[in-house]
């Protein structure tokens, strides 16, 4: 049996985007779904209110959640395994440590705590960046209509793992996958003097391109792949290109991280900026 889709849930409208989204993939990548509710009563461990009423309230309403979830997904895709489950724990620890042994993880850009301008909540955050294995943030309001999936590359090993994952569901969708590779200009400030030949540059990234994909596009040969090759920053460039994409898949860090960081600048600000769902896939040496 394949191992399970995680989703996790609080209820809001990130989380409940969350579940469907977790439920359309499962029934894609044919894997049971597991939903998961991270019972968190620290909050309301205040030696002045009755902790049994406390704790039978946030009870109801995570079994209350876990069943609306069940039943929307049992209607909105009836043919997959689901189950439910209440963890009691904080909720970026119970959803972090439910990666284990799971095809993917799966969470809303911010559930109903913290600040209500928030782009991206902690748990999301967290969980990305110290989950083993694929994470996936999705935004209330988030739809799947293009066709395309996106993957950021670059020339270090450590993009692997998620060119791996951006190939598998480029696969199960029937989608066009394209790979964007994002270089800079090199500037000299004390040396303007300095000049290059910028179409030999070019013609230099489109060859790691092409010998990075190399392998992957033998392997999936049913794949339609997008050489995209452009000059600007990064975060930018991903964040334009999920205007236009289903998904968008990074790898926690790149070429130029530091292996100290929960999440490389690039994934960070793809998670903060980008218009709809996004795909984390850590290295495992990160």
């Amino acid at each position: 049996m394949s191992d399970p889709v995680i989703v996790g849930t609080d209820g809001s409208a990130a989380g409940s985007a969350a579940v469907e989204w977790a439920a359309d993939d499962a029934a894609r990548v044919r894997a049971p779904l597991r939903i998961v509710f991270a019972l968190d009563r620290s909050p309301y461990d205040i030696p002045r209110f009755s902790v049994r009423e406390w704790g039978d309230a946030l009870t109801r309403n995570a079994e209350r959640v876990l069943a609306e979830s069940e039943a929307l997904v049992r209607e909105r895709r009836p043919g997959i395994e689901v189950t439910t489950q209440m963890i009691e724990g904080a909720p970026a620890v119970v959803l972090r440590d439910q990666a284990a042994g799971a095809t993917e993880v799966v969470v809303g850009s911010r559930g109903l705590g913290g600040f209500a301008g928030a782009v991206l909540g902690s748990v999301s955050t967290h969980v990305a960046g110290h989950a083993r294995g694929p994470v996936v943030v999705v935004h209330a309001g988030s739809r799947t209509a293009h066709g395309e999936v996106a993957v950021g590359i670059d020339d270090s090993p450590q993009c692997d793992p998620a060119l791996a994952y951006a190939f598998e569901q480029a696969a199960s969708r029937g989608a066009t996958l394209r790979a964007l590779y994002v270089w800079q200009a090199p500037v000299h400030a004390y040396a303007p003097e300095i000049v290059y030949d910028m179409d030999e540059i070019r013609r230099a990234q489109y060859q790691v391109v092409a010998d990075k994909l190399a392998s992957w596009r033998q392997t999936y040969p049913q794949v339609k792949v997008i050489e995209d090759v452009r000059s600007g920053h990064p975060v930018e460039v991903l964040t334009a290109a999920s205007e236009g994409a289903d998904l968008v898949v990074v790898g926690s860090h790149g070429r130029g991280a530091l292996g100290s960081l929960a999440l490389g600048s690039v994934s960070r600000g793809v998670l903060h900026h980008a218009r709809g769902t996004v795909a984390v896939v850590r290295s495992p040496r990160a």
